[in-house]
């Protein structure tokens, strides 16, 4: 235990359950199931339904672009990022006819 003071170990953010990087272990490619799945003709009622399934899983943002993708090769989080893009990715893809 750090003494009383002592600035705090940093958390890694795939291990932060708080975390836009943390991955369940139980989610994979095919965890999200989106309804209905977008044909061309339910724009409206698909996106709203994606909306949820990706804020439910804190991934929401990974779309909206307010998590940029890390420059730095050497910075930890890009593969985080990187992981959870494809995820994202795999998600959405799985929800279309």
């Amino acid at each position: 235990m750090p003494p009383r003071g002592a600035p705090a170990a940093p958390v890694d953010p795939v291990l932060d359950q708080t975390s836009p990087f943390y991955v369940h272990p139980n989610d994979g490619p095919s965890s999200i199931t989106v309804t209905p799945v977008l044909n061309g003709s339910n724009y409206h009622s698909w996106v709203r339904a994606m909306r949820r399934a990706l804020g439910d899983k804190m991934k929401f943002d990974f779309v909206g672009g307010s998590i940029p993708v890390p420059i730095d090769p050497f910075d930890l989080s890009l593969r985080a990022w990187n992981r959870c893009n494809m995820l994202v990715h795999s998600w959405i893809l799985n929800s279309v006819s």
